[in-house]
């Protein structure tokens, strides 16, 4: 039995959850403008990189009491799923909703290649212990190779009959990992690709990590947090399910504790000496997309819904701490809203803001919509599309923008891909941005602090 996981986590992450406001504390890793979906953490302990629904990633210091931006690497034309450290942590790989996998020099902050091939998000990135190879796992259903030593695609491998959530080296090299939407578990040799299936769970399996000693752990759609044997796919423990879906997973770098997380918030820890449970974590605003250690192993950091990723302490045990971020979030609906209002966060306030700063979110300030022209907001990275546009935005042009969807009305965009076919929506969505984007907005679904 198998079910859609978007929607399963979905459902999860915007249930009715009850309201607090706070901001984040120190350690927290604080300047995304949208949820962050993955988290990775150098080998020395000094460097992380995170990668958010905000179309960034962000190279990060840790060096000092408080985490730091280094560099905020731009370039993608929507949400960043993934990313890696190379062997040497000189360059990041990133994975994309846009179908591209990204290579960043570090030291300068800058797009060194970008990889074209994929025909469906890219939600997953591993690099190859001796750095010749970056793997990449789509939802066109294969996994790409890129040698990065030439900077040119490789093989292709195909097989799963769903979409590739994970992927993952073994500790060797010449062989890699993965698993989808199927339930499958699959092994591929380097370079040639010969296809051997480790696992057949029957469940989606969204998260995959090596362990020493040739084991995987996994985290799947019923719940099942395992470990299994890549040899022979003999399950080597099996972990108390969850009460949702898995998500997350971690590794630490001495692989001597691992983690999961899941869509209901939990976070739970376990020691792989004897795999027993260490801490866990309830945070009731879940999701949890991503987890990663300190090198230290003292902390690890999480992240959901929120703009920033959690530091959170497990040297000493951190008690229940009470959410950090603003809830509900911008862009959950809730029944004390009108119809423009529950239009504009579900549609638009994860990418915009209605105040003059854009609080570094995917999409430019709505700010003064109505009478500028396309692409012409200082500062933000427009697509060619749109800056060449001609449009002024009026209450004309916005509701043509969503009656056929900005790949018709600006093809070439990176606006998400969307419409609202109901008028009295789209009238009720411009009638609010005509309220509210001549003055900045003090709170609610487009003021920066959400």
């Amino acid at each position: 039995m198998r079910l859609s996981s978007t929607f399963m986590v979905l459902a999860f992450a915007f249930a009715a959850i009850p309201a607090r406001v706070d901001e984040a504390a120190a350690g927290d890793l604080k300047g995304h403008g949208g949820p962050i979906k993955a988290i990775v953490v150098s080998r020395d302990g000094g460097r992380a990189l995170t990668a958010s629904f905000d179309y960034s990633a962000i190279y990060w210091g840790l060096d000092s009491s408080e985490p730091y931006v280094l560099h905020r690497l731009i370039g993608h034309d929507a949400a960043v799923n993934a990313v890696a450290f190379s062997h040497d942590e000189r360059l990041a790989v990133t994975a994309s909703d846009d179908g591209t996998v990204g290579i960043w020099d570090l030291g300068a902050g800058a797009l060194r290649h970008r990889f074209q091939g994929h025909t469906g998000k890219v939600v997953a990135v591993a690099v190859s212990p001796d750095g010749r190879w970056a793997a990449s796992a789509a939802w066109d259903r294969t996994i790409r190779l890129w040698d990065l030593d030439a900077m040119t695609p490789g093989p292709v491998f195909s097989g799963h009959s769903g979409n590739v959530n994970a992927v993952v080296f073994a500790p060797g090299g010449d062989t890699i990992h993965s698993s989808g939407h199927d339930g499958t578990i699959r092994s591929w040799t380097i370079p040639g690709g010969e296809e051997s299936t480790i696992l057949r769970h029957g469940w989606g399996i969204n998260t995959l990590r090596a362990l020493p000693g040739g084991r995987l752990l996994f985290g799947a759609l019923d719940g099942t947090v395992a470990v299994v044997d890549a040899a022979t796919g003999e399950t080597v423990h099996a972990f108390e399910a969850y009460e949702a879906p898995v998500v997350a997973s971690a590794v630490s770098g001495d692989a001597a504790i691992v983690a999961a997380g899941g869509a209901n918030g939990r976070i739970s820890i376990w020691a792989a000496d004897r795999w027993r449970t260490v801490h866990t974590h309830d945070n009731p605003y879940g999701p949890v997309w991503a987890i990663a250690f300190a090198a230290d192993k003292r902390s690890l950091y999480y992240a959901g819904l929120d703009d920033f990723a959690i530091n959170l302490s497990l040297d000493p045990v951190a008690a229940f701490e009470p959410a950090k971020g603003a809830y509900p979030r911008r862009f959950q609906v809730t029944e004390d809203m009108d119809l423009g209002e529950r239009m504009f966060a579900g549609r638009c306030s994860v990418c915009h803001t209605l105040t003059p700063d854009d609080a570094n979110r995917a999409g430019p300030t709505l700010y003064h919509l109505f009478g500028r022209k396309a692409g012409s907001v200082s500062g933000y990275a427009y697509s060619d599309a749109l800056r060449r546009s001609r449009i002024i935005w009026s209450e004309e042009t916005i509701d043509r923008l969503f009656t056929v969807g900005p790949q018709h009305y600006t093809p070439g965009t990176k606006m998400p891909l969307q419409s609202i076919t109901d008028p009295q929506e789209r009238a009720a969505l411009i009638a609010f941005l005509k309220s509210n984007t001549d003055e900045p907005a003090a709170s609610g679904p487009g003021s920066s602090k959400q």
